[in-house]
């Protein structure tokens, strides 16, 4: 129902009847009740109070609200004058607009914006288009300025690519005309405010409990572990999961791109986060250079958010060093890329032979957990790997120990890490604990 429509519906049932037609306020009332002020009050006009005067921004514009409340009782719902209307209003100016409901959504894990028409998000790893979207490509990009604001960051032609984080942690990049083809684009990684439990992945089906128990253990022996996967297959949420296994008697260092491991629970933890260059060039303060600066600060356990760099020289050091219980993530599509990756990044930064590197890796990681997402969205562990040095030809290999059939839907245990004899000895587990996890496994062994 168009706006004059409304109107003289209104007429009439104030004739008739003596009062006016209650709207319930949806979306296509808020979307009219937006055409009307924006007739009053054009964007560009708001785009510039804005940046003039952000107060008196807000109470011009909302009293230019109430004016079109005023003069289209329409849209009035009840005894609220319109109230709903207006906040609505206010905060998709003010506030995150139609980003707000999927940010407060605890089942969504990432919103995108494709243009100002065009709104995705992500719930159970399947993607879903979002009945709201913007009204313009300006309302996308004073959304962007909103958010790098508070951060000393900017987004322009000069600098049309920006990385930043909202104050709950979520991970933003927004990329601008002229790279962006189609308008802004947005996306949020929104990280949940609860951390996940082994427990709670493994009641999810990302594991079994065979699975479960050999990463406790590895945690609590201090081995250095690499977790491993693509895009959004859940490497972060199961790094948090195996930082919460950790003893609060340790002191843990963490250290990232952009802050995302959460550390609700434990008592001793250094959060370091890196810094990216400013719109001159300077400050930078890299993921290697944070590395270097932790060795400095008696650190129990360094956690490394995702190497993806040449701190990867520095990282495997500090594991073959006295380092134990190391943990990282690495973007690899196996556990065998996982060599040639680290082999490239430390390349980077310093001009080594394959075999050294090679050399270093294998006695530096103990152990290699890797994830995968699913067509059906579920993240899961699809395979455990150890690495070994091959004596004949001096290169490192990945030595399998569990094996995920992605067609079958079975996992399969082929070997079992060496240093499990050594978790009686150590305190960690009983010996009848272990062994009979063992003949469970290879019952054939």
């Amino acid at each position: 129902m168009t706006l004059t429509e409304r109107v003289e519906k209104s007429k009439a049932l104030a004739s008739s009847w003596g009062q006016l037609e209650v709207i319930v306020p949806g979306d296509d009332v808020f979307e009219e009740f937006r055409e009307e002020v924006a007739c009053r009050l054009p964007p560009a006009h708001v785009a510039q109070l804005i940046k003039r005067n952000p107060v008196q921004a807000r109470s011009e514009i909302r009293l230019t609200c109430e004016e079109v409340v005023e003069d289209c009782p329409w849209f009035t719902r009840g005894d609220d004058g319109g109230r709903p209307l207006i906040e609505r209003y206010l905060d998709s100016i003010f506030g995150l607009g139609p980003l707000g409901p999927l940010i407060a959504d605890e089942s969504i894990t990432e919103v995108m914006v494709n243009g100002y028409a065009s709104l995705y998000f992500e719930r159970e790893g399947k993607l879903e288009r979002a009945r709201s979207a913007f009204s313009s490509d300006e309302q996308v990009r004073a959304l962007i300025d909103r958010i790098l604001a508070p951060l000393g960051r900017r987004v322009d032609e000069s600098s049309p690519m920006v990385n930043a984080r909202l104050s709950q942690g979520h991970r933003v990049n927004a990329i601008i005309p002229p790279l962006a083809l189609d308008g802004p684009a947005l996306t949020i990684r929104k990280f949940r405010s609860k951390v996940l439990s082994l427990d709670e992945m493994e009641r999810m089906g990302s594991f079994d409990v065979s699975i479960k128990k050999l990463m406790i253990w590895a945690v609590l022996r201090r081995c250095n572990i690499a977790v491993s996967g693509g895009t959004g297959s859940g490497k972060t949420t199961l790094l948090n999961a195996l930082s919460c296994v950790i003893s609060p008697g340790e002191r843990i260092i963490t250290i990232e791109d952009s802050a995302e491991l959460r550390f609700f629970e434990h008592p001793h933890v250094v959060r370091l986060e890196a810094r990216p260059r400013n719109a001159e060039g300077l400050g930078e303060v890299s993921i290697r250079d944070l590395v270097i600066n932790s060795l400095r600060m008696r650190p129990d356990r360094i956690v490394v958010g995702e190497c993806r760099g040449v701190e990867a020289l520095d990282m495997l050091q500090a594991m073959n060093t006295g380092h134990d219980g190391s943990l990282t993530t690495l973007h690899a599509n196996s556990p065998s890329e996982v060599v040639s990756r680290l082999t490239t990044m430390v390349r980077y930064g310093a001009d080594l032979p394959v075999s050294v590197i090679e050399s270093q890796v294998a006695s530096a990681i103990d152990l290699v957990i890797q994830t995968s997402r699913e067509p059906g969205g579920k993240r899961r562990v699809t395979d455990i790997v150890g690495f070994e040095l091959d004596e004949k030809t001096g290169r490192c290999r990945a030595h399998p120990y569990y094996a995920w059939d992605m067609v079958r839907r079975v996992g399969t245990w082929v070997d079992i890490p060496l240093w499990v004899d050594d978790l009686a000895y150590l305190g960690i587990a009983e010996e009848k604990e272990v062994e009979e996890w063992k003949d469970l496994l290879l019952p054939a062994a």
